[in-house]
């Protein structure tokens, strides 16, 4: 299968993109077998690592997060980091930091934890702004500055974090320009019952998971560049920018969906065409991820508070445009 993208002359080959799908399975298989009860979850996951974003996990502890982080990473044969955000955290305890040798006679630099290929910041919204926003760029360009000096990150570079809804006592609320770095907010929420017995009686939370890789990090990143070029035909977008007119118009939403958050939706529904193992792009993968993608992008009215707050609220009115906006072909 070929397509244009845009017509800037790539093409996605039937090998590239048999090869990107195969590796979503792979992936797909190996979490799954370990992360229970979820599979929504998990799909879509992958298809944030596949577009090259980042998540936000928004859910009580215990919920699987760190399993999810952790099972990614093995599955990929990645390097796995995990920060505990605290008031008190600095944001060279995220970058790293620059320490001077006598023996040299010069500063040597040491990597911090976000030089991995899978970064999972635990409860986030519990750092300062300033250690938060040493995640930006790291985030949006892949590499961290310190020093002067510019250093690329591994790729693929994959941040999921969490945050607890329902505790605010001592945190710092993201803000919009904050939210809109991560390519989705999802949450996990409370197995299945026959899962939840399975998790209790063999697995648990802990200890070692088994999980082994069954692709490479260079197999990811190639998986990343087909999606990049997956074919976006016009209707379709003009289905997506529909979708967002409607956000920038509701009386109920302070604030729309930006310019990037059509990027990255744009983006999101590419990837899910090659984990689903198609060369080009249909009017649900748009609507599969409208939500998921763009609710931490929106303001309710009379609740600015950086979004955290009124998610459900958010995701409830994106939900009610959604089922409003025609789809193109129905």
């Amino acid at each position: 299968m070929t397509g244009d993208l845009n017509g800037a002359g790539q093409q996605v080959t039937e090998a590239a993109l048999a090869a990107a799908s195969s590796t979503a399975a792979r992936i797909s298989a190996c979490v799954g077998s370990v992360f229970l009860g979820k599979p929504d979850v998990l799909r879509q996951s992958i298809i944030a690592l596949v577009a090259g974003g980042h998540v936000l996990l928004e859910d009580v502890p215990g919920a699987g997060k760190t399993v999810l982080a952790r099972t990614l990473a093995a599955s990929i044969g990645g390097r796995f980091s995990r920060v505990q955000f605290t008031s008190d955290l600095l944001p060279s305890d995220i970058t790293g930091v620059s320490v001077y040798s006598s023996r040299d006679e010069s500063f040597v630099f040491h990597q911090g934890p976000v030089f991995a290929n899978v970064l999972l910041a635990d409860e986030i919204n519990r750092a300062s702004p300033r250690t938060q926003s040493a995640l930006l760029e790291a985030m949006s360009e892949r590499e961290v500055t310190v020093d002067s000096k510019t250093r690329e990150l591994p790729r693929p570079f994959f941040v999921i974090a969490t945050q607890n809804p329902h505790e605010h006592s001592g945190t710092y609320p993201l803000p919009e320009s904050q939210l809109d770095r991560f390519l989705m907010r999802l949450s996990i929420g409370y197995p299945d019952r026959e899962s939840e017995r399975r998790i209790a009686m063999v697995q648990g939370f802990s200890g070692n998971l088994g999980i082994e890789s069954v692709v490479s990090p260079d197999e990811v990143a190639a998986a990343q560049q087909v999606a990049r070029i997956i074919p976006f035909p016009g209707f379709l977008m003009d289905y997506l920018l529909e979708l967002v007119s409607r956000t920038r118009s509701s009386d109920l939403l302070e604030l729309g969906i930006s310019t990037r958050g059509v990027v990255s939706l744009a983006s999101a529904a590419r990837a899910s065409a090659v984990v689903g193992g198609r060369g080009f792009c249909v009017a649900d993968d748009v609507k599969s991820l409208f939500v998921p993608v763009c609710s931490h992008r929106v303001v309710v009215r009379g609740h600015r508070a950086g979004g955290v707050s009124t998610g459900t609220e958010a995701a409830a009115i994106l939900s009610d445009i959604l089922l409003s906006t025609p789809v193109p072909g129905d």
